[in-house]
């Protein structure tokens, strides 16, 4: 929504930098977590992201283009999420379940100011309720924290999007507040919801 995955691109400050990730190029990172494989998308996983976003719940949360076609899920992979490891402004992963290679979600980190990007998910129908969104989370978060050495990530969501809330909270965020009025989605502004994960609080576990 991060992106066109689960939050809205907020409008930055003017005062801001530009906002960037160092160093500008960024080499697709596998991430591995117990039971999941993040890695970035690939031309195989069109069909399966495809399916996984004619999901009303997705597109009620989310920016995806609705209805959602097959060209979505092409420009998704060819250009946003190629564009995005590029970059370096906005690395994007597919999370797969170890087990099966089944996809299960999305993943997205998209600069926001010095030191600061947003993360961004959805997490397949199917694949709900069994704990996965909060692991492939934490397991960007760690990356972020640890590899690009931020010192802040924010997670912003459509006010009304408890399921979003609740799995940010369970990765350690913390709700900063409502932003009226600041995403856009589909040609309407709607109001957001706001978390941050800080480095400081990350390292202390």
């Amino acid at each position: 929504m991060s992106t066109p995955i689960s939050n809205p691109p907020p409008l930055e400050p003017p005062t801001l930098e530009p906002a960037t990730l160092e160093p500008a190029a960024v080499e697709p990172a596998v991430l591995e977590t117990e039971r999941l494989i993040l890695r970035a998308p690939v031309a195989a996983d069109l069909d399966a992201i495809f399916e996984a976003c004619q999901d009303a719940e997705i597109q009620r949360w989310t920016v995806v283009p609705s209805p959602y076609r097959r060209e979505d899920a092409a420009y998704f992979i060819e250009e946003l999420a190629a564009e995005g490891w590029r970059s370096g402004r906005n690395p994007i992963w597919c999370v797969l379940e170890k087990e099966t290679g089944a996809l299960v979600g999305t993943q997205s980190l998209a600069a926001r100011g010095p030191g600061a990007a947003e993360v961004g998910f959805w997490i397949a129908a199917g694949a709900r309720g069994r704990g996965y969104g909060v692991e492939a989370l934490r397991a960007v978060a760690h990356w972020a924290f640890t590899t690009r050495e931020l010192r802040r990530l924010e997670w912003v969501a459509y006010a009304g999007n408890e399921p979003s809330l609740a799995m940010a909270r369970k990765a350690g965020f913390t709700l900063e507040g409502t932003l009226r009025s600041y995403g856009a989605q589909r040609g309407v502004w709607r109001d957001c919801w706001m978390g941050s994960l800080l480095a400081t609080e990350w390292e202390q576990g």
